[in-house]
């Protein structure tokens, strides 16, 4: 394979951040991400403060303290779609240009407003790193069960955690016969628009009958929509401490956020 398995995300370890159980460990990472969510802009304290607690539970984990960190800057390009929010919030101008009868003016208060949208959502993603890399794929689709999401849903979300990479597959192979049969085919953007087409419907088509062969298949083994897990789930001392714990942690990180703005 050339790429990642999504697997891999996945660190085994013996940590008490990995013998939490799955389902608090859902409900503290949604709670990480409202709670950042509800932070206001500027409350830069308050998101020192969730980072820190980002470490902390890496160190716990014995992931390392940079570990969710690094990982979570791929998805800073996608938070350049709010840069917008410079030139729209009102404020007190820092710069400005003209264009023509136009008028661009950068802003502080846009300037802050963005860079606490990035300050969220980077938090946001290495809350969500952690919690792929300490909880495997069969128990967190078995924790959502137990958290009442849409079976329909926890289904959708297993088939494509299972079969991404082969889908991944298949598209490598299409592209490296591509490439193989495209020798002097001159490469225009109108051939390239073509074959890419073809290659999409192509890719379709195998996944869709793909998918009729493994539903028949799992049909025929007793598949009634649940992925089993080994894993009791059944909520522990250490899980209920785990909880307050982090109830408390993330109160003192709102107390920051509006306090020490006031």
């Amino acid at each position: 394979m050339a790429h990642i398995h999504l697997s891999d995300r996945y660190r085994d370890g013996a940590s008490i951040i990995h013998r939490l159980d799955p389902r608090v460990k859902v409900i503290i990472t949604l709670l990480g991400i409202a709670s950042n969510v509800l932070l206001p802009d500027g409350a830069w304290t308050a998101f020192a403060l969730s980072l820190g607690l980002v470490v902390f539970v890496c160190m716990l984990a014995r992931l390392g303290a940079f570990f969710a960190l690094k990982r979570s800057f791929v998805a800073l390009p996608f938070v350049l779609v709010a840069i917008t929010v410079i030139f729209t919030t009102p404020g007190r101008t820092i710069m400005g240009w003209q264009f023509g009868d136009h008028v661009l003016l950068i802003t502080d208060s846009g300037v802050t407003r963005f860079f606490s949208i990035l300050a969220r959502s980077w938090l946001s993603v290495q809350m969500a790193v952690v919690l792929t890399a300490v909880t495997n794929i069969p128990d967190l689709l078995h924790a959502l069960r137990h958290l009442r999401v849409p079976p329909l849903l926890v289904g959708v979300i297993g088939f494509m955690l299972r079969y991404l990479d082969i889908l991944t597959d298949e598209a490598l192979r299409l592209m490296r016969a591509r490439d193989a049969r495209s020798a002097g085919s001159g490469g225009s953007l109108l051939w390239r628009a073509q074959v890419t087409g073809r290659m999409v419907g192509q890719l379709f088509v195998r996944s869709y009958e793909r998918s009729e062969r493994v539903y028949q298949a799992m049909l025929a083994r007793g598949f009634d929509g649940r992925f089993l897990t080994i894993n009791p789930h059944r909520m522990q001392e250490r899980d209920w401490w785990a909880l307050a714990g982090t109830v408390t942690a993330l109160a003192l990180v709102q107390a920051a956020g509006y306090v020490l703005r006031m």
